[in-house]
This record gives structure tokens, C-alpha cells and sequence, in this order.
């Protein structure tokens, strides 16, 4: 007996802690476990891709949900202001981005907005975004690469503390120095081997929203629903095909004599109305299939199911919008778009959007197309932007109006903000005003 229960004369109990998540016995058997990221990523990463892949083309939930995540996170394209303390200078930059936007892409296919929802499909997708950029006397080019192609058979460690994992290559630090990218042809149908080629870090681009610390390849955002999905979609074929089971509407003649005689007779057909007069002995029945009983609310159960997994509101995955109105869509809308801006502000802009805008200005500056003296001094001013997405639509843009304009008189915002979320430069639009209200002024 210790000494504290000799001075209190009582022995309490031995306690056991422990959290219930973690027990054994007959509620924990059958439960998964996750181990640590990197290892899992690098064994479910090809199969949760092409599953989603799949979905994505053939499920017409899945399809929806794609398409608005990828329109929620970019929308027609999030464009940039630069952050230099001269407008004339900001005007310049802006200018020179917005040029070098039309020929961003290294196909030739697109623009650069267009090369943002390539980016940002992808990662809903996949999980993840490679692009390569290539430098060219016009500057910067962008090529959206299949994730697969980043090797993910190319797993080994390196002398000096270096190490590759799924193509992907840490120096000493743990920071990215290269990837080992597949030299294989977009349009590529025959399989063929080729060993992935070496490239530096500043030349590739590779967007995903971690889900651990020192995660290093991405996992399809389609992961918590393709098993659902999937059950999902026979769930639809098994009703669909009960349905039609029912429509088969069929009488059968029976023999209440029990003789064995062959029915020789016309064989009677419904018709409205009809009275129709069987032979002596026959009777009829009509077969009664069962139908799914609730059938309706539980494919909605399934549809919410799908929709969190997603993290979309309902009607962005159903389009359902039976009992909405204005408060109920915006309440379902403002967790969904906070969402939205933090991948935006803590994924697309640092992994994508800012190291695009730094070669673009660093190339004209130094090929001279950007005048810009103080450079030298001051780069940062020059290569860093602020990146504004395109305002949300809103459901009463009236409301949404009045309220910019109330933050605005409030000094809780500024016309530069307000401006680039519509898509717009401030400096454009203000010569665009001024050149309208020029001649009416005149003519006054």
C-alpha cells in the first residue's frame, strides 16, 4: 500500500484510460485504420484517381460536382493587382500580365484563365496539378501535364540526406529541388517505357490541398464518395429496373378445373371499357411486383451523403432546390464559400497563381519589355500581386450591391478589392469611365 493510502486509510480503484475510438471488443472490430500519409497516398493514389476519373466521366452527380467545385474555385479566372507603391507602375504590370495572358498556354489552345480551370479540374479530380513552364523569347509558357506522369514507381533514398518519393525529389531540408517526370506524349494510345527524366523545381508547378503535414501527392477530393457513388449508381439502376419490372402490366389465365386441357381460346386483350367474358372453369390474376417502399427520401439521404463527402451544399450536387429560398441558400452558401477562398488564398495563389505572375515580371524585366529601375532594390515590389477571385453570384445581387457599397462607406474595404472581384482592373476601369463621361461633359 502506498504512502498516500496509508494517510487516507481508503485504496481507490485502479483507473483505466483510454478513448473509446481506440478500444477493441465487439464495437471495434471490422473499423479501418489510417497509417501515416505518404505511405498511403503512394498505394491508393493511381487506383482512388482512375475510380474518380471514372466517375467523373459516367456519373451524372459526380460530373456536377466537379464542374461546380472547379467553377466555384476559379470562375471565368482569378486575375491579379500588382502591389507596387506607383500606379503608373501598376498600371504597367498589369498591362504587361494581362498581354502575356493570351499566350500563356504552350498549346496554344487557351489563356491563361483557361489554364487555371484545367489546373483546378484536375485537382478536384486527381488530386492534384502538374504544369510545366517553359521558358521562350516571349516569355513563360504553360503546359497542364497528367498527374501520372509525375512517377510514382520512383521511390529512393539519396546520399547527403536527400530522398525521392513518387517523383517527387527533397533535398537535405525536406524542400522540393526536383520531380521525375514520364516523357510521354499527351495523345500517346500504345503503351511504351520510357525512364522519367529529372526536373528542376523551379520549372514545375505541382497544386494540391494537403490533407497532412509533408503530404507529397495528392488524393482525389473524390475519395470519401466513390464507394458511396458507386453504390450509389446501382442503387438508381435496381429502382429504374424495378420500375420497369412493374410497368409490364400481364394477366394469366388459369385453370380452375385442373383437367390439363390446353386453353384454346381468344386470348383477351384490355381495353377501356371492355367487357370481356372468360370460358367456363378459366379465372385470371395479374401480377403485383413490389416497388421499393420510400424509395424517394432514401436516394435524398443518399444524395446528402454524396454532397458532405463532397462538400458542396445539396443543391450544388441534386439540383434540387424544391423548399429553398433566399435565407436557406445563403446559409448553406457561406460555410460552402469559405470553403471555397481557403483553397483559393492557401492553394491556388502560392502553389499556382504567384509563382506564374514572378516568372511573367521577372522575364520582362529582364529582357527589358518592363521598365523598371529600382528593381534591383526593391524586387519584391514588383513580384508580388494581390490575387482577387470573382465575386460570388449571389441569389439577390441588389442586396449584394448595397452591401459593397456600405463596407465601402465604411472603410472596411476599397474600390481596388470590389473592382478585381468583378473581374476587372481599377486603373482600365476608371479610364473606361472617364472615357464616357468625357464627351457629356463637353457637351454640357
Amino acid at each position: 500500500m502506498g504512502i498516500w493510502q496509508r494517510i487516507l486509510g481508503t485504496v481507490e480503484p485502479v483507473q483505466k484510460r483510454r478513448f473509446d475510438g481506440a478500444a477493441g471488443g465487439r464495437r471495434g472490430w471490422g473499423m479501418g485504420s489510417f497509417g501515416r500519409i505518404n505511405p498511403e497516398t503512394a498505394a491508393a493514389g493511381p487506383a482512388l484517381r482512375s475510380r474518380a476519373s471514372y466517375l467523373a466521366m459516367n456519373n451524372p452527380w459526380i460530373s456536377q460536382a466537379v464542374a461546380n467545385w472547379t467553377g466555384a474555385l476559379v470562375g471565368p479566372g482569378i486575375q491579379p493587382a500588382a502591389k507596387h507603391p506607383d500606379s503608373a507602375t501598376r498600371k504597367a504590370l498589369n498591362r504587361y500580365f494581362a498581354d502575356w495572358c493570351s499566350r500563356a498556354d504552350a498549346e496554344g489552345r487557351t489563356d491563361f484563365s483557361g489554364l487555371q480551370v484545367a489546373v483546378a479540374d484536375s485537382m478536384v479530380k486527381a488530386g492534384e496539378a502538374l504544369a510545366l513552364i517553359s521558358e521562350t523569347a516571349d516569355g513563360p509558357r504553360l503546359r497542364i501535364l497528367p498527374p501520372e506522369l509525375l512517377d510514382e514507381s520512383k521511390s529512393v533514398e539519396l546520399s547527403d540526406g536527400r530522398a525521392i518519393f513518387s517523383g517527387v525529389e527533397l533535398d537535405a531540408t525536406g524542400r522540393r529541388a526536383a520531380y521525375w517526370i514520364v516523357p510521354e506524349r499527351p495523345g500517346k494510345v500504345w503503351v511504351t517505357y520510357a525512364p522519367s527524366i529529372r526536373v528542376e523545381s523551379e520549372s514545375v508547378l505541382h497544386v494540391f490541398k494537403p490533407l497532412a503535414p509533408g503530404q507529397l501527392r495528392g488524393v482525389s477530393w473524390l475519395a470519401p464518395v466513390i464507394l458511396p457513388a458507386s453504390d450509389f449508381d446501382k442503387l438508381c439502376d435496381a429502382l429504374l429496373k424495378g420500375a420497369q419490372v412493374a410497368a409490364m402490366h400481364a394477366g394469366f389465365i388459369t385453370d380452375l378445373n385442373g383437367n390439363g386441357e390446353p386453353y384454346d381460346g381468344e386470348t383477351p386483350s384490355l381495353e377501356p371499357g371492355a367487357l370481356i367474358r372468360l370460358p367456363n372453369g378459366t379465372d385470371i390474376k395479374f401480377n403485383s411486383p413490389q416497388q421499393a417502399q420510400q424509395a424517394a427520401e432514401f436516394m435524398k439521404l443518399n444524395l446528402r451523403q454524396l454532397a458532405a463527402g463532397l462538400g458542396l451544399p445539396d443543391h450544388l450536387l441534386s439540383g434540387d432546390l424544391t423548399g429553398a429560398n433566399y435565407s436557406s441558400l445563403r446559409a448553406g452558401l457561406l460555410p460552402f464559400r469559405q470553403r471555397v477562398e481557403q483553397v483559393q488564398y492557401t492553394v491556388l495563389v502560392p502553389q499556382f497563381l504567384a509563382p506564374v505572375w514572378r516568372a511573367v515580371i521577372l522575364h520582362g524585366v529582364l529582357s527589358g519589355d518592363l521598365d523598371a529601375p529600382d528593381f534591383e532594390g526593391n524586387p519584391e515590389a514588383y513580384l508580388l500581386a494581390d490575387w482577387l477571385p470573382p465575386a460570388f453570384m449571389q441569389v439577390d445581387p441588389m442586396k449584394q450591391v448595397q452591401a459593397d457599397a456600405a463596407e465601402l462607406e465604411a472603410g472596411l474595404t476599397s474600390r481596388r478589392k470590389l473592382v478585381a472581384a468583378r473581374g476587372w482592373v481599377i486603373e482600365d476601369l476608371d479610364a473606361e469611365l472617364a472615357a464616357e463621361r468625357g464627351p457629356a461633359n463637353e457637351g454640357q
